[in-house]
């Protein structure tokens, strides 16, 4: 069957004629098949050495904590434990005994030919290569067929829930970078013809990853970026059918409008989100109705922004515990209060605000630290509110050096520069308000 030598791998043959075995070997489960591998008598080590793998990787591998996706892998995997390539799904392996394993016939589509070599094949019962012989020509029609799911995409799919839950102390640049390498690698599968529903899932990821790569736009000061990111996220939402991520998308665009000094604008893309939503209590609802809130706040709306923070209230009220995580793409406690600080700072109602900056503060992780200095700006802004300017200043100041440099760009200095910008012209020559100013240029 091999004319090469021997791999420090090869799996023996009573495995290939396995069930369990060979059914994990055609769902390309190898968790599975290295541990079986594993029971059989070879080390990780010498699976890692013969697959060209690093030995963690393998252990990974083995223990479910990572997967396989890459075709290249998959074929390393092959020649190294000597796995004939229609138990893969692949085309047969240069070691491998063609002869024994085709069922194609030299003369073309044969079917008298064809049951001679699969009887002859299973003659001796269900060995390694009647088993390939099965499935290669099981293979053969089942590449005729409509797909199913790309196994890449359930990665994807993982990959958007877990840069949903923010950025975990990294650098923005960092998590940026990434994110749009991993967004990049859902082009091949979208130019290809998929059944509706896994069109529908691919799409669902290409605007979760897009809509979250203008959030960090966003957060880096990148408005036109960010405002691209945002339109490729909402085409991509649309064409999934989902509404609540074509809500999600609007409101968390409204933010950009938002945050640097178009509440009006923000106004009506949180208006459009609410309707996208709905009235069922969703992570979206919540969220247009919180932004709203800010928006008419910041447009001088009070009675229109105390409204939308009474809605915003009664559907986090309702919402399910399943949408309450914090994640940039659900809505937990920590996130309804970081908004509630703007939105009642901007108020001038600096009770509540407080009252939500204290419990944002308490839930948002030491990691958190943009979220944790936007949080000391708006209770900055509050002590301005109630007249001791200085403290607000001497506040914010401490807040933005606690920072590192490239922290202190974008929607921070963006919120610090209101509040500079919101102290009178008189006070522009005390020693605070220098001190705030210059760090705000620095």
């Amino acid at each position: 069957m091999d004319d090469l030598p021997p791999s420090p791998a090869q799996v023996p043959r009573h495995l290939l004629g396995d069930p369990a075995f060979v059914r994990s070997l055609r769902e390309r489960d190898f968790t599975t098949v290295f541990a079986m591998a594993h029971d059989a008598g070879i080390s990780f080590n010498r699976i890692a050495e013969a697959c060209a793998l690093k030995s963690e990787r393998v252990s990974q591998i083995a223990r479910g904590a990572a997967a396989v996706t890459a075709l290249a892998t998959v074929e390393r995997i092959a020649g190294g434990l000597r796995i004939p390539g229609a138990l893969l799904g692949l085309a047969a392996q240069p070691w491998e005994d063609t002869a024994v394993l085709s069922t194609e016939s030299d003369h073309g589509e044969d079917p008298m030919k064809r049951r001679n070599l699969l009887r002859g094949a299973l003659a001796a019962g269900l060995t390694a290569p009647a088993l390939a012989a099965l499935t290669a020509a099981r293979t053969d029609v089942d590449q005729t067929l409509s797909p199913d799911a790309p196994e890449d995409l359930a990665d994807l799919e993982a990959a958007a829930e877990s840069y949903g839950y923010g950025y975990h102390g990294q650098q923005p640049t960092r998590v940026l970078a990434d994110l749009v390498t991993d967004f990049t690698t859902l082009r091949p599968l979208l130019t290809v013809p998929q059944p509706a529903p896994v069109r529908a899932r691919l799409c669902r990821t290409a605007g979760q990853m897009a809509g979250m790569t203008a959030i960090v736009l966003h957060d880096l000061g990148s408005r036109r970026e960010s405002r691209g990111w945002f339109a490729t996220a909402a085409r991509a939402a649309a064409e999934s059918g989902d509404p609540q991520l074509h809500a999600w998308v609007l409101a968390r665009e409204a933010m950009v409008p938002l945050n640097y000094g178009a509440p009006r604008a923000a106004a009506e893309l949180a208006d459009q989100a609410r309707h996208a939503a709905g009235t069922r209590p969703t992570a979206a609802a919540v969220l247009a109705a919180a932004v709203a809130a800010r928006a008419y706040a910041l447009n001088h709306q009070a009675e229109q922004a105390r409204a939308a923070l009474t809605a915003a209230d009664a559907l986090m009220g309702r919402l399910p515990e399943g949408e309450r995580s914090d994640t940039w793409l659900t809505y937990g406690e920590q996130k309804h209060h970081v908004h509630l600080s703007h939105a009642f700072t901007t108020l001038g109602d600096t009770r509540r605000a407080r009252e939500s900056q204290q419990r944002a503060l308490e839930l948002s992780a030491p990691t958190s630290t943009m979220t944790r200095t936007l949080l000391n700006i708006d209770a900055a802004a509050c002590s301005h509110h109630d007249g001791d300017t200085e403290q607000a200043c001497r506040r914010a100041v401490d807040a933005l050096t606690a920072l590192p440099a490239d922290y202190r760009t974008g929607l921070v200095r963006r919120r610090a520069l209101d509040l500079y910008e919101a102290i009178p012209a008189q006070h522009h020559r005390e020693r605070a308000v220098r001190e705030l100013r210059d760090v705000v240029a620095g």
